[in-house]
């Protein structure tokens, strides 16, 4: 049974808690033979300490090691002390795609030099669902053609620096209502329609991607009993036989509650490898890391995973890690490549009605949610008290804050002649108690860009809340930048 526990550590990729790499989980993959593992943000405090983690890793690994992260952009970074990269939204703002292959080349310079080898980015989902729980500003766009060439422009970036990239999630969770950290989504649509938006940009990726990630979604035109993790008529007969993609497929983390919460995790695993996934993200406890490499060994001995389909997946991980290594370098780029970040912010910038500029030196209210908050995916947002620092530069700021949105009283706002800036920190769109009892002067969508359609209020959309996205709100704020930005989804009146 040893030797298939061998074969079957090589097909999942794990995760750990804690900054250093702890004696049991060393042990668990030097027993199992595990090649990969993704980082999050409890697993890094500086780059010092995750330079020393990510080379541990190598070395328990072996030269065939996959170290992976989820450096996106926007909301969704992991490290967050290197240059911070614009959403893909952002960049779909901007519409330029050499800013995007400069954008992709500066992730990946940053990234390489800590030590990865495997960014599960760019996200290839149209977001044409405006009330999509955990895309919107994490897509290019909702045309298929542009989004695309974007999404492109910013992966050949990543690969000229030599970091492997993961597009994601396949076939498409744009168009979704729930999210399947969450829940098991589903995405009616009929054949052609799928064919024509969700599918576009992965048949196109199909050509050059290195990798994709599955979806945890029901497809029911193709499957209907299947997520398109587990499906082989999704992961087999289109992506592999009739688009013929010969990269690395992994899945999505199994610990999510669309599939874990369903099928469990280690006959999960097993349906998904059998269907046609090379790897398998085992990102839950080591006990559930232990019960998916059990569940997949035993495949393999019965012949339920045969060995010829476990041999091809070696080889596509093999040749990946072979054109993509952990190498770690000195990072002389980090200046330049913070110019690069700021471009990107400040062209995403976007003007939605006609917004007007308070006075400068004059009195402004800014309102927002008193804390920042994470949406389980992305990173914490900012907070009140940063981004009242800001426009105290400009102004003299009178902060009020929030617990919850529909439970708080817009009435209750002084009616004082400050000119009143809502600023949006979170993903989660306005209820109708917020929507209909409140319309600030000037509306700054710093997360979401979907909520600037919540109130009939001038809007500034930046697509993300990172420092350089807050210095170009700065920057318009003191007249010293337009925001020249166009929305590219639906529904912003050609903002």
């Amino acid at each position: 049974m040893n030797q298939y526990r061998k074969l079957a550590g090589q097909l999942i990729m794990i995760r750990f808690p804690g900054t250093v790499l702890d004696e049991a989980t060393a042990d668990f993959m030097h027993a199992n033979s595990v090649r990969g593992a993704c980082l999050f943000r409890q697993n890094m405090t500086d780059a010092a300490q995750l330079k020393r983690l990510t080379s541990d890793l190598s070395d328990a690994m072996g030269p065939g090691a996959l170290i992976a992260l989820d450096q996106e952009g926007g909301a969704v970074v992991r490290s967050t002390w290197v240059p911070a990269p614009p959403s893909a939204m952002a960049l779909g703002a901007a519409n330029d795609t050499d800013l995007a292959y400069r954008t992709g080349a500066a992730v990946a310079r940053a990234v390489k030099a800590l030590g990865f080898n495997w960014n599960f980015a760019p996200v290839l989902d149209l977001n044409n669902n405006p009330h999509n729980p955990v895309i919107a500003e994490r897509s290019f766009g909702a045309d298929p053609q542009r989004a695309t060439e974007l999404a492109m422009a910013w992966m050949a970036g990543s690969e000229s620096e030599g970091v492997a990239c993961c597009v994601k999630h396949f076939p498409g969770h744009g168009d979704t209502h729930v999210d399947s950290h969450r829940d098991l989504p589903t995405v009616d649509k009929p054949l052609a329609e799928l064919e024509r938006f969700e599918f576009a940009p992965f048949r196109l990726a199909a050509k050059v991607a290195p990798a994709m990630m599955t979806a945890h979604i029901v497809y029911p035109s193709l499957d209907p009993d299947h997520p398109a993790t587990m499906s082989r008529r999704i992961l087999g007969d289109l992506l592999r036989d009739e688009w013929q993609y010969k990269g690395v497929i992994i899945t999505d983390g199994m610990d999510m509650h669309a599939i874990a919460g369903r099928y469990g995790v280690g006959h999960a695993a097993v349906l998904a490898l059998v269907a046609g996934a090379d790897m398998v993200m085992a990102l839950g406890t080591p006990v559930t890391q232990e019960e998916t490499i059990d569940a997949i060994a035993r495949a393999i001995e019965s012949g339920e995973l045969p060995m010829a389909d476990v041999e091809r997946k070696l080889e596509r991980l093999a040749s990946l890690t072979a054109t993509y290594t952990c190498a770690q370098c000195d990072y002389a780029a980090d200046e330049d490549d913070r110019v690069v970040m700021a471009e990107g912010w400040k062209r995403a910038l976007t003007a939605r009605g006609d917004p007007k500029r308070p006075p400068l030196g004059g009195k402004v209210r800014l309102v927002m949610r008193q804390d920042a908050v994470s949406d389980g995916v992305s990173e914490a947002g900012v907070t009140a008290s940063v981004l009242a620092t800001v426009l105290a530069r400009r102004f003299d700021v009178d902060t009020v804050t929030y617990s919850d949105a529909e439970s708080f009283d817009w009435s209750a706002l002084p009616d004082d002649g400050r000119f009143v800036i809502l600023a949006s920190t979170s993903r989660v769109r306005y209820g109708p108690n917020a929507r209909a009892r409140f319309k600030p002067d000037l509306h700054l969508a710093l997360w979401n860009p979907y909520q600037a359609l919540d109130f009939e209020a001038p809007a500034l959309i930046t697509y993300g809340f990172a420092a350089p996205a807050l210095d170009a709100v700065d920057a318009w704020l003191s007249g010293a930048l337009e925001a020249n930005g166009h929305v590219p989804v639906p529904g912003f009146d050609n903002a």
